[in-house]
């Protein structure tokens, strides 16, 4: 049997987490995605198949305040961002996806910061 790339374990292990993690109306979920340049961070309701809300490092209102900074403190920022996003539509508490990466870095800072600016996970 062939070993996985990189890229397919990652996929493997989100795709078996997503069978017990989901997100409602209620607590949705915080949805991760980390890429070699960027970092995605999405609030879905997953019951209505709904983003609620969204922040990158790409995004135009964020892009000022990316420059000069290395990409943890990004991630930081954006964490802080979806945050704030968030707790404007409402939502107080969410449930953490990952999204297979390892809570490690940019992942374990957007993380930190998104709790810092008030959101329960």
């Amino acid at each position: 049997m062939a070993k996985l790339s990189r890229s397919e374990a990652r996929i493997k292990r989100h795709a078996r987490v997503r069978l017990t993690l989901s997100g409602t109306a209620d607590r949705p979920r915080l949805c991760i995605y980390r890429s070699i340049d960027a970092i995605y961070a999405q609030v879905i309701d997953d019951e209505a198949g709904v983003t609620l809300a969204s922040a990158s490092t790409i995004d135009k209102a964020l892009k000022a305040d990316m420059a000069g900074k290395n990409k943890t403190d990004q991630a930081k920022l954006v964490g802080k961002a979806i945050a704030e996003r968030a707790k404007d539509k409402g939502i107080t508490s969410v449930v953490f996806d990952r999204g297979g990466f390892r809570y490690f870095g940019r992942v374990k800072a957007l993380a930190d910061a998104a709790r810092e600016a008030g959101l329960e996970f």
